[in-house]
């Protein structure tokens, strides 16, 4: 039996969402524990920045 390895890339939307994630945090001054709490909520993070 010959076996071979099939690796398949689907998307880079994860990376995207990563960068834009990373980029909001050092756009809105996050400090560690906030920035692990908008990893969650983000768009949360970003709305209530933009609102007031």
């Amino acid at each position: 039996m010959d076996q071979g390895i099939n690796i398949t890339q689907h998307s880079s939307l994860g990376l995207l969402w990563f960068i834009g994630w990373l980029f909001s945090i050092g756009f809105l001054k996050l400090g560690f524990w906030k920035g692990a709490l908008a990893f969650i909520i983000w768009p949360y993070m970003i709305g209530a920045h933009f609102a007031g």
